[in-house]
C-alpha cells in the first residue's frame, strides 16, 4: 500500500481566459480590492461575470433547449464510441460546459462514430483526436 497520489490525472475545474481591460476599469477594480471588496482582481471578475450569466439564465435556457445542447460536464470513454460504432451510429456533440474524450479513444475511432462538435466552453481530449475531428469541430 502507498501513500504517494498521482495527481496528474486530475482535469482542472476551470479554463484560464485572457481579457483586456482599460486602465480606469482596472484601477477602479484594484481599488475595490483594496479597500477588501474582492480578495484579488480575479475574484472581482468572477463574481461580474456570474452575475451577468444570471442575467441571462432564461435565455441561456431556451437556446440550450432550441439547440438540443447538454449543460455541464459530458464524458466520452472508449467503451461509449464502441457501442455507438458496432450500433452503426453517429454522435453529433452538443456540449454548453466541458466535454471530455477519454485518452484511451483512438483518432481512429473517434474519427469513425463523431460526425460532429460544438462545444461552448472547452473540449479535452488528446492532442491526436482533436486533429483527427479538426474539420468536424465548429
Amino acid at each position: 500500500m502507498s501513500n504517494v497520489v498521482n495527481l496528474r490525472g486530475k482535469q482542472p475545474d476551470t479554463e484560464k481566459i485572457t481579457i483586456n481591460l482599460g486602465f480606469v476599469d482596472l484601477g477602479r477594480i484594484d481599488l475595490l480590492v483594496q479597500e477588501g471588496f474582492y480578495s484579488n482582481r480575479s475574484d472581482l471578475i468572477r463574481t461580474a461575470i456570474r452575475k451577468q450569466l444570471d442575467t441571462h439564465d432564461a435565455d441561456v435556457v431556451r437556446t440550450i433547449e432550441r439547440h438540443t445542447m447538454e449543460l455541464g460536464l459530458r464524458d466520452y470513454s472508449a467503451a461509449d464510441l464502441e457501442a455507438l460504432r458496432d450500433a452503426g451510429e453517429v454522435l453529433h456533440v452538443k456540449v454548453v460546459g466541458l466535454a471530455r474524450i477519454a485518452q484511451d479513444v483512438t483518432p481512429e475511432l473517434a474519427r469513425q462514430t463523431i460526425g460532429s462538435m460544438n462545444v461552448l466552453g472547452a473540449l479535452h481530449a488528446s492532442k491526436a483526436v482533436k486533429e483527427a475531428l479538426a474539420d468536424r469541430i465548429t
